[in-house]
């Protein structure tokens, strides 16, 4: 993953698609109330973080193999990433389903807070430091490149989430909820 430079109109895959009115959505985002503050800050900092590299990003997507990932970001190019947050270190003991998270990311990362010590993470997996505002990788995610197969499906999957989101806020009494 690169660090990043400059403006991305150049890089971006769909200069056009922010051109529709993010106004006609009026109604403000629920908070996610299935994470704590302190996950929901890291989330945002990352979120930033990766925009500005040019991935648009997920929270709590549902893989195919029925876990849910905190944040799944999809690349330019179709990489796929996934960013496990984990807000303290009892909250990294005691979960481990991110160890499923692989097979369905050409990269993966955990988040967590500068307080939180560095090395109690997975050494086979990235690190991002972030706060609300920003985020920073402190060790590269080694490359595991997805199959083609389970590439087009993990996309399909976030493209659909992405769309069928953004309609319920187009529409909150309409029948996308579920």
């Amino acid at each position: 993953m690169r660090k990043p430079t400059g403006s991305l109109s150049a890089a971006w895959p769909l200069s056009g698609i922010l051109a529709m009115s993010v106004k006609a959505v009026s109604p403000p985002v629920p908070p996610d109330r299935r994470q704590s503050g302190v996950a929901g800050a890291i989330a945002r900092g990352i979120a930033r973080y990766l925009h500005a590299l040019g991935y648009c990003v997920l929270s709590e997507l549902p893989l195919p193999s029925g876990r849910r990932a905190d944040l799944v970001a999809l690349g330019v190019a179709g990489e796929v990433v996934i960013v496990e947050i984990k807000s303290s270190v009892a909250d990294l003991r005691g979960d481990h389903k991110w160890i499923e998270y692989r097979r369905h990311c050409d990269r993966l990362y955990f988040a967590t807070t500068h307080d939180v010590p560095r090395n109690v993470f997975p050494s086979d997996a990235g690190l991002i430091i972030a706060d609300q505002f920003d985020a920073t990788i402190v060790k590269e995610a080694p490359v595991h490149r997805l199959a083609a197969a389970t590439r087009r499906t993990v996309t399909l999957r976030f493209a659909h989430a992405a769309a069928l989101r953004l309609q319920a806020l187009c529409d909150p009494q309409g029948p996308y909820a579920g």
